[in-house]
């Protein structure tokens, strides 16, 4: 299994080209859900590795395939300025799933 990265970020693209990783640079919400859905189609990408600011651009895709589907995993990562996030990411995914306070 091979991992695919889809990034809005040249530094986050280079710098995980350089770690081996395949991926994309997109500049609008159609060139992610295009990327997005090849790659879920695509038996050899067990990890599918989003910058926040591209997941936020289809947070609705991105939970419902989160939830429906187990490979690939769907992960979602900083570029390099840090988080955008303002509280814990997992905090937040947890109560809007199960809906219980950690």
């Amino acid at each position: 299994m091979k991992s695919f990265l889809i990034s809005n970020s040249r530094d986050t693209w280079v710098g995980l080209r350089l770690a081996g990783i395949n991926g994309v640079l997109v500049r609008d919400r159609n060139e992610v859900l295009k990327y997005l859905k090849s790659s879920v189609k695509d038996k050899d990408v067990g990890i599918v590795i989003l910058n926040e600011t591209v997941a936020d651009m289809i947070h609705d895709e991105v939970m419902e395939l989160k939830l429906k589907t187990r490979i690939p995993l769907i992960i979602e990562i900083p570029d390099r300025k840090g988080s955008i996030r303002e509280s814990s990411a997992i905090a937040d995914h947890i109560r809007e799933s199960v809906g219980i306070q950690i």
